[in-house]
């Protein structure tokens, strides 16, 4: 988590909204990693966990990143949700909930029902303290 905390600072840093991810294999190594990047690359769908998961799948040569780990700072939203699952990422590994927009009580209401083939692990609330400041702090600065 402290490497996807950096790029949350690398995203603050450039004014983009502070999430950071990191794509973790098997072996405890680090695949990809990446931060914000909706308004530089003019692209709604430029969010951390999306782009960490195409730099992974560049990497690896392939489109299912079975047996890796995602750690984000806060909870993905559904969009990114949604590619979580298509990638069949094994674990989901994130900071601060997200009251507003966060994805996974979606995504596991949906799992409940069956209605998803892939069974994805979540595990809330590392580091929460530290993922929960840098947004705060960031958009008290927007205000």
């Amino acid at each position: 988590m402290h490497e996807a905390l950096e790029e949350a600072i690398k995203a603050r840093t450039e004014g983009e909204v502070p999430v950071g991810a990191v794509v973790v294999g098997h072996s405890h190594e680090i695949i990809a990693r990446d931060h914000n990047r909706c308004i530089s690359l003019n692209d709604p769908t430029a969010h951390a966990e999306i782009l960490a998961i195409r730099q992974a799948s560049r990497i690896l040569d392939n489109y299912r990143l079975n047996q890796t780990a995602l750690f984000v700072t806060i909870e993905p939203c559904p969009m990114c949700m949604g590619a979580i699952l298509n990638a069949r990422i094994e674990r989901l590994v994130f900071g601060a909930v997200d009251r507003k927009s966060g994805g996974c009580r979606l995504i596991n209401d949906l799992a409940d029902e069956n209605k998803i083939h892939h069974r994805l692990q979540v595990i809330p609330g590392i580091m929460e303290e530290e993922c929960r400041q840098i947004m705060q702090d960031f958009f008290r600065e927007r205000r």
